[in-house]
């Protein structure tokens, strides 16, 4: 992708900026490759000049959402995928009929004098006029004493399971994977998994799995059915 110069004040949100990368790489809304989209957009949302928090965080939002897509979309398919792409899809045909809009109504607009005056300044009477019963403070009271309670900073045995947690490499579950391929005692997905492993074991191996589709070393197909490419049998 070329390098473009810009700041984010120029577009009006990341939907703007997502339009503009659409127009751009010429694709129709209702046809975008995702994750192609979502790698320009991240690369100029890094890239961009340093802007204000309360100016970049809609944009930063929005590229926490495309992270978490992208995720999804390197998934086999799934129906998550659809609702997905069909919510980008339905916030970008909105944001796009908005905007053409808005220019519409500029149009008319040219030419025409408008006149506004200040709004009038009120006076505001902070007085409270409800009237509640004892019980009812009673209860209001409690609430308040309750949220206090559970605002108390964290004790140090609650951080001990987390930091006490063992760590598993993925590449050393990287490992067990092929292993349990080569010898033929593991052919589905929930295979590698058990629910009496640990969570860190149990994430390891997820990752590892990512990590040999992305390489191509293993395919999986819509039955979750692993299984190991023949090119890679005698290196694994």
């Amino acid at each position: 992708m070329e390098n473009l110069t810009f700041t984010l004040a120029d577009f009006e949100g990341p939907l703007d900026l997502l339009l503009y990368l659409i127009g751009k790489n010429k694709m129709k809304i209702a046809d975008i490759e995702i994750v192609s989209l979502i790698d320009q957009y991240l690369q100029l949302v890094n890239h961009a000049p340093d802007a204000g928090m309360d100016e970049a965080s809609e944009f930063i939002e929005m590229a926490a959402r495309l992270i978490y897509m992208k995720s999804v979309f390197l998934l086999p398919r799934n129906d998550e995928q659809d609702e997905l792409r069909e919510e980008l899809t339905g916030m970008l045909v909105e944001y796009s009929a908005c905007k053409e809009v808005a220019v519409r109504l500029g149009t008319l607009a040219d030419g025409i004098f408008i006149a506004v005056r200040q709004p009038l300044e009120q006076e505001q009477d902070m007085t409270y006029h409800l009237q509640h019963s004892p019980e009812e403070l009673r209860r209001a009271c409690k609430a308040i004493q309750g949220k206090q309670v559970r605002k108390a900073p964290p004790t140090r045995q609650e951080f001990d399971p987390i930091v006490t947690a063992p760590f598993v490499s993925v590449a050393s579950r990287v490992v067990h994977v092929l292993r349990g391929l080569v010898t033929g005692k593991i052919h589905q997905l929930c295979g590698f998994f058990d629910k009496k492993r640990g969570r860190s074991e149990n994430v390891a191996t997820f990752l590892a799995v990512l990590e040999l589709l992305k390489s191509g070393r293993i395919t999986l197909d819509e039955n979750e059915k692993i299984t190991l490419r023949k090119s890679n049998t005698k290196r694994a």
